[in-house]
């Protein structure tokens, strides 16, 4: 992952992967026929799993879905958007045109899931009378784009320039303005 994300995919050679592995380029080509195929079992052993862990939560805590929202966005950044696994993100966006069937894979795996589970809890909020009505679609992206381009920024420009580290108060910030437009009574909601 560590080279994925560093290098790109396109740039990420075999030889490089081995190397830091241990391994030879050989003992790869055992277990992986591809570097395509490598990349998907990084995703599957390393991304997977978050996702798996956090529809579980949505099961346990639907009936709340501010506080599953809270929850969910802030799992997502502390162990996948801050971390180096939100390199990935930066990666497809780099990398999509030129390995379609790769970024295919990925938006599948991961994207979709997250999305899915995303509108999931949008939409439920608003069956229970606590999101007001609208476009899951456009709620979700709204919800969420804020964090990606977060962690896109941080495996991409941030090591270009003069460090600048997310504001102290950013996820109050956030949080506030995502709970002020999606909430039915975000007033009572805000000061809870």
């Amino acid at each position: 992952m560590a080279l994925f994300v560093e290098k790109g995919f396109a740039a990420t050679r075999l030889d490089d992967v081995a190397a830091r592995a241990g391994v030879s380029k050989g003992t790869l080509y055992l277990y992986f026929d591809s570097k395509e195929a490598l990349f998907r079992a990084v995703i599957e052993d390393s991304v997977l799993p978050l996702i798996d862990a956090i529809e579980v939560k949505v099961a346990a805590l639907k009936d709340d879905p501010v506080r599953l929202l809270r929850e969910l966005l802030m799992e997502w950044w502390e162990r996948f958007g801050s971390t180096l696994l939100g390199g990935t993100c930066k990666l497809m966006i780099a990398e999509a045109g030129n390995f379609p069937e790769v970024a295919a894979f990925f938006n599948e795996a991961v994207i979709g899931r997250w999305s899915t589970v995303l509108c999931g809890v949008i939409e439920s909020g608003i069956e229970q009378g606590v999101f007001r009505p609208g476009s899951v679609e456009t709620m979700r992206q709204l919800v969420f784009y804020p964090l990606l381009m977060q962690s896109v920024w941080q495996h991409s420009i941030a090591g270009c320039v003069a460090k600048r580290p997310m504001p102290e108060n950013y996820f109050d910030t956030y949080f506030d303005f995502i709970f002020r437009g999606l909430l039915v009574a975000p007033e009572q909601e805000i000061q809870r």
